[in-house]
Formats: C-alpha cells, structure tokens, sequence
C-alpha cells in the first residue's frame, strides 16, 4: 500500500509540470505572436492634408558643426530663433513632417533626407508625436523603437541626442490631439529615453507656463514660438561644448 501511494504520488507530480510548462510556452508564443502581427500590421494612415518642410543654411560655415532639428510645425515655428541663438555656433537645419511615428515612411524620409544633405550632424534635436491621431497609443509604443533606430543612424557615437516632448494644446483642437493623449505619448516617449544617453528638452512643461501665448489652438505666436527656441538652443549648446 506504502509503495503505492508513493508511485501514484510521483505520478501526479511528473503529470503536473508538462501543462504548467505548455502553457508558459503557449503565452510566449502568443506574446510572440503579437508583436510580429503589430510589426506586419504597420501601415501609413494619410492625413487629408500632408506635407514636408525642409530647410539647408543658405551658406552653410564648413568650419562649424552641422545640427538638425528634427519635428513638425512646432518644431518649425521655432526653428528660427534656435538659427538665431546658434548663428556662429552651428549650421542649423530643419526637416519637419506631418509624418507620425506609427507610419513606416517616417524612418525612410529621415533616411532620404540625411543622404540628400550630405552632412554629418554633431546634434540631432528632435520630436514627434502631433500628428498621427488616427494611430493608438500602442501603435506610437510599438513604432518609437523605430523612429529613435533611425535618428541614431544619422548620428556617429560621438554625437548629441536631444528628445523634446509634445507641447500641450487648447481644448477645441480639431486637430484629433487632446491633452490626455498628449500626455500618454510624452510618457511613453520618456519611459523609451530613461536610462539612456538621449537629452530631454521638455517644451510640456514650458509651456504650461505660456498658456497665454496660442496663435491657435494648437501652435503659439512669434513670441510663444521665441521662447521655446532659446529653451531648445540651450541643450544644443552644451551637446555641441561636449
């Protein structure tokens, strides 16, 4: 009887691991198999109204280094006070998209753009995140890895990288952005940068202080756009004296 409970109780035991283990396996799988069906399903969703603004020095100084700043029209609105503020520091250049991150053209037009300048770029200020409503929260997690992959490429190892988060935006913004989603993309942004050597401008938070300052619901005016230059061109400079 001893010798029986025995066998029946190792029989039991040896029985009860291969389910645990064939369940562990068939989670890891099913994870697995989310995230490739996330990678396939990455698809350009157009917006009614797109467009690329891109902008070289007229008289590019070859003795100083090059900067990009890379984003959309905020990042265009103060593109020329960051000119300004690093005239005899750094050539500066624009390229600003209404391409979001969830769009697999974005990584291809940073890549075109870069191999059409022609330059090597000491300082890569950078931002994305108004456009692109039509893409979820998970969507902008899954496709961000890609956007900061295709940002290091432009770089070499010596070089500077200065993230800036997204600017909140009025309450009747028709453009699909609202602020909670504002701030659940500036946090996945955030949590993607921590712990690595990546620089963050946080424009968020300057310009909750400059909520007086909208030209409209979602861009501020000359002045509002002047501010947030000087704060941008400030992270530059010191990337730029390392």
């Amino acid at each position: 009887m001893k010798n029986y409970r025995t066998l029946k109780h190792r029989l039991k035991r040896n029985w009860s691991w291969p389910p645990l283990a064939f369940v562990i396996a068939l989670g890891a799988l099913a994870i697995s198999t989310t995230c490739i069906a996330v990678a396939q399903k990455a698809t350009s969703i157009p917006e009614e109204i797109e467009w690329t603004w891109e902008v070289r020095p007229p008289h590019p100084d070859v003795r100083l280094p090059n900067v990009l700043l890379l984003g959309d029209s905020i990042t265009r609105n103060y593109f020329p006070q960051v000119t300004k503020d690093l005239q005899g520091v750094a050539n500066v250049y624009l390229m600003a998209s209404s391409t979001s991150v969830g769009d697999p053209r974005l990584p291809r037009q940073i890549s075109e753009f870069t191999k059409l300048e022609n330059v090597d770029f000491r300082v890569v200020h950078f931002n994305n995140g108004m456009h692109g409503w039509e893409y979820t929260e998970q969507q902008y997690r899954a496709s961000f890895p890609a956007l900061l992959k295709s940002v290091r490429s432009i770089v070499n190892k010596n070089s500077g990288l200065i993230w800036t988060n997204i600017t909140p935006v009025k309450v009747d913004a028709t453009t699909g952005a609202t602020n909670p989603r504002i701030e659940a993309r500036n946090k996945i942004a955030a949590d993607m940068i921590r712990g690595s050597q990546i620089t963050l401008d946080d424009q968020h938070s300057l310009m909750m202080k400059h909520l007086d300052l909208y030209e409209d619901s979602v861009h501020f005016n000359a002045a509002g756009a002047n501010i947030m230059g000087d704060q941008a061109a400030a992270p530059i400079r010191r990337a730029l004296s390392r």
